[in-house]
Order: structure tokens, then sequence, then C-alpha cells
């Protein structure tokens, strides 16, 4: 089976419809001001000057990842031509829980780069040693170095005096070239979704980072559909039936002018007229790939998230599950008193109720919930109503599979009942 070459596929360069292919000036769309922004602030590195560092922010898919990967590679290749080593050191902090990893990931990143050992374990050694590791294999290895944090809103962390770790990192790097414990130039660029992410970071963090801000909007109907064209050379020049881009760019346009939604769903619809042996791309390819990556985006996102978001996103399901009154809409205060609960019944540690609407409000960055700030009349301050934009029930049976959590979901009737008296009580106050 593997020996046999199969059908032609209908790709030529399937790289292409990979969302994190770094690609040529030529085909970004819609990205010029962002492009000329970045390049002005990294250009400096070129002259061996420290260049500012970067706060790019925007909705999820609006080309932030794409441009500072462009520029920055460009870099590396005009310093490898000038016998200067430039260091790009790019990591998620989606998936990572705390400081000491996103220390350790910076560490293996660079290590990797460099073809070098890693040269710290990842348990076991203060966190001060896997930043001096860090900084040795730095000032081995390269001339200049940008840091590219991504989704830098979501490395929280375990908080202590209220600072997030985020703003420990960003400080610590920030002024690494300062304090003289990295020897060339060192440039910092977060990229967030959060417009608000600044207000988070403590004083010192925010005078040593002291960003250039890159704002990225979303991208309209017409942007997806050139990005989309820009990208049809993957396929076969015959590969694609008329509808395929418009049909694409249309759902990507629902999902807020989501790029990487875009992409994804493009090549998905190529995946599945290869698996199923047919010459062309149909707009039915399009309508069921977009199903699965629905589908597939939800689990996954829920398999990666902490005990302690999956119970959170586990309680807010529940109420806009069982609620008869307020529909999907989930008041946090409710959404709180049942996580609460849920804690209790499992003897998980409790977070507060700040961090409980924290965690929820992150799964606004994928979809998975729109987040509304209410009023509860005058005089009666204010809460956050989460509203679910797929099947809540559906959710909660994926979170099940965190054993936890299964204790739950076999005293259905209990969690309804407390659901509903806690609505009661919200609602009569």
């Amino acid at each position: 089976m593997l020996d046999d070459e199969g059908e032609t596929s209908v790709f030529v360069n399937r790289d292409l419809v990979e969302p994190d292919t770094i690609i040529d000036e030529e085909r970004i769309v819609g990205r010029d001001d962002q492009l000329e922004a970045v390049v002005s602030y990294l250009k400096p590195t070129l002259q061996g000057n420290r260049p500012p560092n970067m706060l790019l922010y925007g909705p999820a898919g609006t080309g932030k990842s794409l441009i500072i990967g462009a520029v920055t590679q460009q870099i590396v290749d005009l310093c490898q031509s000038k016998g200067e080593r430039f260091g790009v050191v790019d990591i998620n902090c989606q998936p990572i829980n705390t400081l000491d990893q996103a220390v350790f990931e910076l560490v293996q990143t660079v290590a990797n780069d460099v073809d070098a050992e890693v040269g710290v374990p990842e348990t076991g050694v203060s966190t001060k040693k896997k930043y001096r590791r860090l900084y040795e294999l730095i000032n081995e290895h390269y001339d200049s170095v940008i840091f590219i944090l991504d989704e830098i809103d979501l490395l929280v962390g375990r908080r202590a005096n209220d600072e997030p770790a985020y703003s420990k990192l960003l400080y610590q790097l920030s002024r690494a070239s300062n304090t003289n414990e990295i020897e060339g130039q060192v440039s910092v660029a977060a990229l967030t979704n959060d417009p608000k992410f600044m207000e988070d970071i403590d004083g010192r963090a925010e005078s040593s980072f002291n960003p250039r801000d890159v704002y990225f909007p979303d991208y309209d109907a017409n942007q997806l559909r050139q990005i989309l064209e820009n990208r049809r050379d993957a396929f076969r020049p015959d590969a694609l039936t008329d509808d395929v881009i418009p049909l694409v760019s249309a759902f990507a346009a629902q999902s807020h002018g989501d790029a990487r939604k875009a992409i994804d769903l493009f090549r998905g619809a190529g995946d599945l007229a290869d698996e199923r042996g047919d010459e062309k791309v149909r707009e039915k390819h399009v309508r069921e790939s977009q199903e699965e990556i629905d589908k597939d985006r939800s689990l996954k996102l829920i398999e990666g998230l902490t005990t302690q978001k999956k119970i959170s996103l586990y309680a807010t399901a529940s109420v806009a599950h069982f609620s008869n009154r307020s529909g999907s809409s989930v008041p946090s205060p409710v959404g709180f008193k049942v996580y609460q609960w849920v804690t209790d019944q499992i003897d998980a540690d409790q977070m507060t109720r700040e961090t409980y609407v924290k965690y929820v409000k992150e799964l606004s960055t994928y979809g998975l919930i729109s987040t509304a700030r209410k009023s509860r009349g005058r005089g009666r301050g204010m809460y956050m109503e989460f509203t679910f934009t797929s099947d809540p029930e559906a959710m909660m049976n994926r979170i099940v599979d965190d054993t936890r959590l299964e204790a739950i979901a076999n005293q259905e009737d209990l969690l309804q009942s407390v659901v509903s008296a806690q609505l009661r009580e919200f609602h009569n106050q």
C-alpha cells in the first residue's frame, strides 16, 4: 500500500497551504502597513544596532505570525550573507503553564536551532539555572537575537503578588542585554489577540519592555479571497472548480476574517478530494471539510486544556445546557458558583472568581464562546456573560474524558439542580 503511488494528487505544492509556511512577500495580502512597520523596527539589526521591542496585536489569524516570520527570515538570510549570526527564538505560549516551563522551552528551541545539547533538565533545577543556560547558548551561537512570544497573554502561570508569568518573562528577556547577560543585541516581539494585554503587566516589566505597537485588523472577504488566490498554485492548474475559493472565503469571513481558518479549510478540502480519489476540489469537499475542521478544532483545544480550564469550561457549559431561562447565555456569577460546586465535589484546587472569568474569556479567542459585559442595573455592578457558539452539551461530553470529571457527569440530576438553584438566586437578586 505504501509503495502504491495511487491517484494523482490535486496538490503540486501542499506547503503553500500550510498556515505556518513562511511565504514570499508578494503573496502577503492587505498587510502593507504592518509589514512596513515591522521592517522599519527590525532594520537596525542589520546595522548592528538594537531594534525596539514590539507588541503585535489583533484577532486570531490576521497575519501577526506571518509578518514577523517573513521579516525575521529575511534578516537571517541577510545576516548570513554578511557572516553575522542572527537568532530567531520563536515559541507559542498557549500550551505552556508556568514561567519555568517557558524558559525551558526557550532553551530547547535555541539548542535545537544551533544543534547543541539542551544542557539543563526540564525539572529538578531552578528557573535561574535555565535562564543562565539560555544566555550561555545565545552568547555562544548568536551575535543578535529576537525572542518571538506568540499568544503571550495565555502564559499566566502561578501568580505571585498578582503578577502573571508573562510579565516576569518579558521583564527578564527585555533587560538581558542591558544587564550584560546577553552580549549581543536583544529584541522581544510579543504577539497577542488581547488588545488590553499591557494592562496586566507589572510596572517594571512595562518600563523594560516598552514596545512599539503594531495593530492587525480582521481581513475582509476580498482580502481573504486574494490570500487564497495567491496560494492557488498549491494545486494543479485544473484542480479547483470556480466556486471553491469564493466559498472558502465566505466561510472564513463568517469566522471574523481569520486567514488561518481559510487556509486550513482550503487545504482540508484538497485533502478530502485526494482521500476520495477525486480529480477536482469541489463545493462538496469544502462543506464537508468545514464540518470536520469545526469538530477537530474544538476537540484538540479541549484535550490540551489544563485541568482547571476544563473544570471552568465544564461548569460554564453545564449552565448553558441545563438552563431553560437564559438559553445558552451564562452569567459569570452563576458559572463561578457552579465551578465552586464542581471543585468541591472532585476535591480540586479552587481558583478565584477573577481567574475563573479569565480562563473562560481565553476560550473566546478560539471561537468556542463569545463574551459580553453586562450591567445588573443602576448601582448593582457589572458581570460577564458567556454565550456558546456550539453545542454546550457536546462540549461537556468531550471534557468528561478527563477522569476527574467523570464523577460529576454521573450525577447529572444533581448538577442540573445546582444550576437551577444558582440561576434562580441570580435572577431573584
